[in-house]
C-alpha cells in the first residue's frame, strides 16, 4: 500500500495573532493535500475490493497520478489573466509539461492513458487487462515518489501487491521486503 506523504503543519495567517509565525519552506498546503490525496488513491487501487477489478485499479491509479500532477501545478503554476491564456482548455498533463519540463515524459505517459481511464470509469469491461492495471499502479507510485522528491516532501515507497493474492491464495497482500 502507498504511504501518505507527511504534510508539514502550517501556521494560519491569524494564528497566535500572527506573532512571529512563519510559513514553513516547501510546497503550499494545497500541493501537500493533493499529494496526500494521490497516496490515498493508490491505497484504494490496492485495496482488496479492487483486486479483481482491473478497470477500478487502473482508474484509481491514473487518478492518483493526476492528483500528483495537480500538486506540482499548485506549487509551481502562476494563474494567467484570462486575456493572456492561449485559447481553449488544456489538460493537466499539457500544463505539467510546461510548468515542470523535467516531468514531461511522465506527462506524456499518463496523457496517453487518459482515454482508457475514461472508458474504465464509464464502466466498460475488458478495456484494461490485469497486467495494465498492475503496471499503471506501479508507474503511478513511482510518479508520486518523483513528484514528492521534486516538491521536497517526504514520501515512503509502497510495497507491491502480490499477484498471487488475486488468484485466491491466503497469503499476505504485500510482498516481502528484501
Amino acid at each position: 500500500p502507498a504511504s501518505v506523504p507527511t504534510p508539514v503543519p502550517t501556521a494560519g495567517a491569524a494564528g497566535a495573532a500572527g506573532a512571529g509565525l512563519v510559513q514553513p519552506a516547501g510546497p503550499p498546503l494545497a500541493a501537500r493535500e493533493l499529494l496526500a490525496g494521490s497516496a490515498r488513491e493508490l491505497l484504494a487501487a490496492g485495496a482488496p475490493d479492487t483486486l479483481d477489478d482491473p478497470e477500478a485499479r487502473y482508474a484509481r491509479a491514473h487518478l492518483a497520478a493526476l492528483r500528483a500532477a495537480a500538486a506540482v501545478l499548485a506549487a509551481r503554476a502562476a494563474p494567467q489573466p484570462r486575456s493572456r491564456r492561449s485559447g481553449g482548455v488544456r489538460s493537466a498533463w499539457v500544463l505539467l509539461a510546461e510548468v515542470a519540463p523535467e516531468l514531461g515524459e511522465w506527462a506524456a505517459f499518463f496523457a496517453a492513458g487518459a482515454g482508457k481511464r475514461a472508458a474504465a470509469e464509464a464502466g466498460l469491461r475488458g478495456v484494461v487487462s490485469e497486467r495494465e492495471a498492475d503496471d499503471l499502479v506501479r508507474e503511478a507510485e513511482s510518479f508520486l515518489a518523483v513528484v514528492a522528491r521534486v516538491l521536497g516532501v517526504a514520501h515512503q515507497q509502497a510495497l507491491p501487491v502480490e499477484p498471487s493474492r488475486r488468484q485466491g491464495s491466503a497469503g499476505p497482500a504485500i510482498a516481502r521486503v528484501t
